[in-house]
């Protein structure tokens, strides 16, 4: 069970105070000393009681926990608490097995940016980590969809850098309709990957409206010496959830539904098209599916992935939509 952030630092003010040899702790003073430590993270903390104080050492003396070796000594009437060994602390132990296997995992996600322009100290650091805690495999066991080879990427460290350190960039971009460069002054705000490719979104002085910038379109980017404006209105997390893919334009959401044939309904079913995705019907023949989102190309783009097998159903406006991009797409076979 994971430990959260409340009793992490009980444990570690019951550390403090179990070794320090100077000094008898009862259990009223590490109730004190804890409540005084919650305190200090949260003011209107309510504290803890003897109950909890009591599970706490239980749990540090436990296999699962630190495995303490405590010494409860009796003081007249009352007990102190403190380690047998006064130079042992929970800090200084090795990492156990589970703390080994999270690390293990972590590693596992920090390799996806090995190669990656200024992300050198991603396998410098996970060198480290698996030379001290022995935490290397001869075996792969789990295979990420990234290409490192993708274009763009060597500009993803440096976006990130002016996201962070909140810096205006100047971009030039080259979109794929048109061979000019295009220039952009961009506040940026938030980097976004879809289909294995990135993109930024950021606020172009020049538009009301979030800007989406392709990384593989980019050909130069530039820090601009010029006040940032802080991105105070959108949250990004919601930004994406009437959406699939990146664009979002300002029409608003609409229920569209579709009909998947027996074969590939299944797939449907485990893999929604969106978060909104519902089923509304089924039979021998497949079944009806409903959405409710922003039309986007990313969403033509998804539905023509099923070629024959997906077909809209409403509403009229873009089912109408769909059948003339089939209609263009019958004729460039002709």
């Amino acid at each position: 069970m994971p430990i959260n952030k409340n009793a992490q630092i009980r444990y570690n003010t019951l550390d403090r105070c179990f070794s320090n040899s100077g000094k008898r702790y009862f259990l009223e003073d590490l109730i004190e000393e804890c409540n005084k430590a919650l305190s200090e993270l949260d003011p209107n903390s309510s504290g803890i009681r003897k109950r909890q104080i009591y599970d706490d050492i239980r749990f540090m003396e436990s296999e699962a926990g630190y495995k303490v070796d405590l010494l409860k000594e009796k003081y007249g009437r009352k007990t102190y608490y403190r380690y047998k060994n006064p130079k042992f602390s929970i800090s200084n132990q090795p990492i156990n097995e589970k703390e080994a296997n999270q690390l293990r995992s972590a590693l596992t996600v920090l390799s996806r940016f090995e190669g990656l322009p200024q992300f050198e100290w991603v396998k410098e650091l996970k060198t480290k980590l698996e030379s001290t805690f022995v935490l290397e495999s001869d075996v792969e066991i789990i295979g990420f969809d990234s290409n490192i080879d993708l274009v763009g990427l060597e500009y993803l460290a440096e976006l990130f850098d002016a996201i962070y350190y909140k810096k205006v960039i100047d971009i030039k971009y080259k979109p794929f309709s048109d061979g000019e460069i295009i220039d952009f002054t961009i506040h940026p705000y938030y980097l976004k990957q879809y289909n294995n490719r990135w993109f930024l979104l950021g606020q172009d002085e020049r538009f009301s409206t979030i800007t989406n910038i392709a990384l593989d379109r980019i050909e130069a980017v530039t820090l601009i010496e010029k006040n940032y404006v802080e991105n105070i209105n959108i949250d990004f997390n919601e930004f994406f959830e009437d959406i699939i893919g990146v664009t979002r334009n300002d029409a608003p959401s609409i229920l569209i539904e579709f009909f998947v044939e027996k074969e590939r309904a299944d797939y449907v079913k485990t893999k929604p098209l969106h978060g909104t995705q519902k089923l509304k019907q089924e039979d021998e023949r497949g079944s009806t599916f409903s959405i409710d989102v922003i039309p986007n190309k990313e969403l033509e783009t998804q539905i023509f992935s099923f070629g024959d097998a997906l077909t809209v159903l409403s509403p009229a406006s873009f089912r109408e939509k769909m059948k003339e991009r089939i209609e263009r797409l019958f004729r460039a076979y002709k």
